[in-house]
């Protein structure tokens, strides 16, 4: 065969393969379409006060990383000095920020210090020149405790999906500073590994063609910085990738808005980063009481990953309970705000209990 053959076989066969390509990024595309414009209708049952802008706006500062970034750090509630509580610190996920917690803040903050900050390239805070990873998330978190957590106090970690596996990678980089530091945990939506393979985004009806190219697709998913559409279909694929099959208007257009306002090149960023997630020894490192939540319907860290999780806590003692909410989706502190608002109350009570001199 001459060279000329040679090539023409060459470029058969490549353009083969780009069309095959495209044939099953379309078809998973079309397939993911299809699933989230045939979801039922939200309930339009009027607006969730928990959602409102909290009345008391809060105390704002800026807490500076190793790295030199600014985080926006905000502080609801009682003075810090002004209370023996422990201080509740909120650790939103991936595309959101520290209006992800108006539920819990509206319902903790009368009462008890609550603190919630801007994850890096979200809401107000500076996404910093250095790439994004994993450690860096909890080196962050490092530098917030150390700010808002005086000495002789502790703090009660929430975390929710990629705030979740910033709490572990705190954990597994400063694991001497865990007990003195926390008094408990609550890992709320979230993994400790694996988290782009084992998500339930893609519908399972697809030819089988299509598998091969689910990687890819989970990939340019989460990594692609482009902007998100905003238009009327937008919060039905918000409300398939992010809620439960019986979610409330007012929570699905409360998410919408809140993920499109995350840049795409922050959203990206921090979506190659989970590609990468390995976070399990922060489990290990979690020596005081946690507490693992997930709905059912949570297609993005699926009920699989929760239940890992809980094992090795439970392995090692540290397991306060496995919470499973059903039918509910990845925002469960939205879609569940008063069932795991209790539940906060029932965690903070715990650890009221059990004093630092008595660990």
């Amino acid at each position: 065969m001459n060279k000329r053959a040679l090539a023409i076989a060459g470029g058969t066969v490549a353009a083969a393969g780009v069309g095959a390509a495209a044939l099953g990024l379309g078809t998973i595309a079309v397939g993911l379409v299809r699933e989230a414009l045939g979801a039922d209708i939200a309930v339009d049952d009027g607006p969730d006060d928990l959602l409102t802008v909290p009345t008391k706006a809060p105390a704002r500062r800026a807490v500076t990383t190793p790295d030199a970034t600014r985080l926006n750090v905000e502080h609801y509630g009682p003075a810090i000095e002004d209370t023996d509580d422990d201080v509740v610190v909120l650790v939103h996920g991936w595309t959101c920020s520290t209006t992800f917690w108006y539920p819990q803040i509206n319902h903790l903050a009368d009462r008890q210090p609550v603190v919630a900050y801007d994850q890096r390239g979200h809401g107000a805070s500076e996404l910093g020149r250095a790439r994004p990873t994993i450690a860096m998330l909890g080196q962050d978190l490092d530098a917030v405790l150390r700010e808002v957590v005086p000495d002789g106090r502790r703090a009660v970690l929430v975390g929710h999906s990629m705030g979740g596996m910033t709490i572990m990678s705190w954990a597994a980089q400063f694991p001497d500073r865990v007990s003195s530091t926390v008094s408990g945990v609550a890992l709320t939506s979230t993994a400790a590994s694996a988290v782009l393979s084992n998500h339930l985004l893609i519908p399972v009806d697809l030819p089988r063609y299509t598998k091969p190219f689910e990687p890819t697709v989970a990939k340019l998913f989460t990594s692609a910085p482009v902007p998100l559409p905003r238009n009327a279909y937008s919060s039905k694929l918000s409300q398939y990738i992010a809620l439960g099959p019986n979610a409330r208007k007012a929570h699905v257009d409360f998410v919408d808005d809140l993920i499109g306002t995350c840049a795409p090149r922050s959203r990206a960023g921090w979506g190659s980063a989970m590609g990468k997630l390995e976070v399990t020894a922060g489990l290990d490192a979690l020596t005081v009481p946690t507490t693992v939540i997930v709905g059912t319907a949570d297609r993005l860290t699926p009920p699989t990953h929760a239940e890992q999780m809980a094992e090795v806590l439970r392995r090692n003692g540290n397991l306060r309970d496995l919470v499973v909410y059903d039918g509910v989706g990845h925002m469960s502190t939205i879609e569940a705000a008063v069932e795991y608002n209790k539940l906060l109350d029932a965690i903070i009570a715990d650890v009221a209990r059990d004093p630092i001199s008595a660990r």
